[in-house]
């Protein structure tokens, strides 16, 4: 009778752990990167690996074996670097729009600015969520700065997008007071910061988009996007109808089409698009690899140069992951060193 019930328990505890087996594997599968589009120096090798599909990705993150970066710790700002809070950039109405800065204490020659942009579905996040990226790079020899913009609840498209354009401008027109050199500036941002780094990079020659934030008379152009996880197409047929999407855009793609067309990054790239580095997880059910694919075609297809690094098995704000964090900030440096070194 024991050895009965003790089969019995055996074989029973050998199907809980195949049925859980196969709920790792059954839910969420990853797309298959698209290798035709991919384009990283062969230096960097693979990205690192990641999880078959979501199920497995949030049994990592169950069990702690997901090594995350601790977003609510402070960051230190290490030594022989600036940190300058909250600079007002530009004033839209009463609302006056404020920017964080880092450069390095010491610099001999003018120095490559970035300018880093929040997410958060242009309704939340804050200047302050990129700080783990910006305190860090002017030791590489860089002029970084982090800023904030008005919410799709103040002003929906193009809000955000003139903002940001704003504080482009405001870093060129104060370039020699900073130690910058004005003609190598990047924008870099994840989710909706990505979206308005693509922005601000395709949309040089687009006045209404300007905004009246402040430095009219400045060029808002330029040199180098980094763009994670953005979404490039708001005209998809899953976009016209995501409440975050329709929230930002104020009206229905019914109603006005042409509007979201028109704020749509892909729209606008042309043979004169600045060099872009785009980063993207295939188990991005957020801001889908499609979204990226489309972008890398469009470069393709008018000879715009890019790398693409696409991470099989890494989610949407892959890089508070500490091994997407660490890939992420080398290939970014390498990067801005390439296209910067080029303008030379």
């Amino acid at each position: 009778m024991l050895r009965t019930l003790l089969r019995i328990l055996t074989v029973t505890l050998l199907l809980l752990c195949a049925i859980g087996g196969w709920w790792l594997f059954l839910d969420g599968r990853a797309p298959a990167v698209r290798t035709d589009l991919t384009r990283m120096p062969d230096s960097f090798g693979a990205p690192p690996e990641g999880y078959p599909t979501e199920n497995a990705l949030m049994a990592a993150f169950a069990t702690g074996t997901l090594d995350l970066l601790d977003r609510e710790a402070p960051v230190a700002v290490p030594e022989g670097v600036i940190e300058e809070l909250d600079i007002t950039y530009g004033q839209e109405g009463d609302i006056a729009l404020k920017l964080d800065l880092y450069r390095p204490e010491v610099s001999t020659t003018p120095l490559p600015a970035i300018l880093f942009i929040h997410g958060g579905g242009w309704t939340k996040g804050d200047k302050s969520d990129y700080k783990f990226y910006a305190a860090k790079l002017p030791l590489k020899g860089y002029v970084v700065a982090t800023m904030g913009y008005r919410f799709a609840d103040v002003s929906g498209f193009p809000g955000c997008v003139s903002d940001t354009k704003c504080a482009v401008r405001w870093l060129r027109a104060n370039a020699e007071r900073l130690g910058i050199d004005p003609n190598k500036i990047a924008v870099a941002g994840g989710s909706a910061g990505g979206y308005l780094a693509m922005m601000a990079g395709y949309t040089s020659d687009v006045p209404e988009l300007e905004g009246n934030g402040g430095n009219p008379d400045v060029s808002s152009a330029v040199q180098a996007v980094i763009d994670l996880y953005g979404p490039t197409d708001l005209t998809t047929e899953v976009a016209q109808v995501h409440p975050t999407i329709t929230n930002f855009m104020k009206v229905s793609y019914a109603q006005d089409p042409s509007r979201y067309e028109a704020a749509s990054p892909l729209f606008h790239v042309d043979a004169d698009a600045p060099p872009t580095f785009i980063i993207q997880g295939t188990l991005d059910t957020l801001v889908t690899p499609d979204q990226s694919d489309a972008l890398a075609e469009k470069f393709q297809a008018l000879g715009v140069e890019y790398w693409y690094d696409c991470y099989p098995g890494w989610p949407h704000t892959m890089d508070v992951a500490r091994p997407v964090n660490e890939r992420v900030q080398e290939t970014l440096h390498a990067f801005l060193q390439h296209v910067f070194s080029e303008n030379n």
